[in-house]
């Protein structure tokens, strides 16, 4: 049985680089052929929001990533509904499979 990965993304987009650095990763991995998903969590979910302006915040735009996960065989892309809601996120502008999990917050 093969192993999987799920990396979870909790940074907003532009709260330094670790939003971007958690993409990076899933792309190197589905170059490699690594069965893995991402899952927005908390904050991560506001990289899925639509009308993001990183330059105004001196930040990358991670739109390009997002839109090539599937074509780096990442296709399993999990979004909280709590923190969507809870965020006010609710259109997802790209062509996306995200599918909503977990329906409570989680402890902390």
């Amino acid at each position: 049985m093969a192993k999987s990965l799920l990396i979870i993304s909790r940074q907003a987009p532009w709260n330094g680089p670790s939003a971007r650095e958690a993409l990076d990763i899933a792309l190197a991995g589905g170059a490699f052929d690594l069965p893995l998903g991402m899952l927005f969590l908390d904050d991560g979910v506001f990289q899925l929001a639509p009308g993001q302006q990183p330059t105004a915040v001196q930040q990358k735009n991670l739109a390009a990533n997002l839109q090539a996960l599937p074509m780096f065989g990442v296709e399993e892309l999990f979004a909280c509904s709590h923190s969507l809601t809870r965020r006010g996120v609710a259109a997802i502008p790209w062509r996306c499979r995200c599918k909503c999990w977990m329906t409570r917050p989680l402890p902390r």
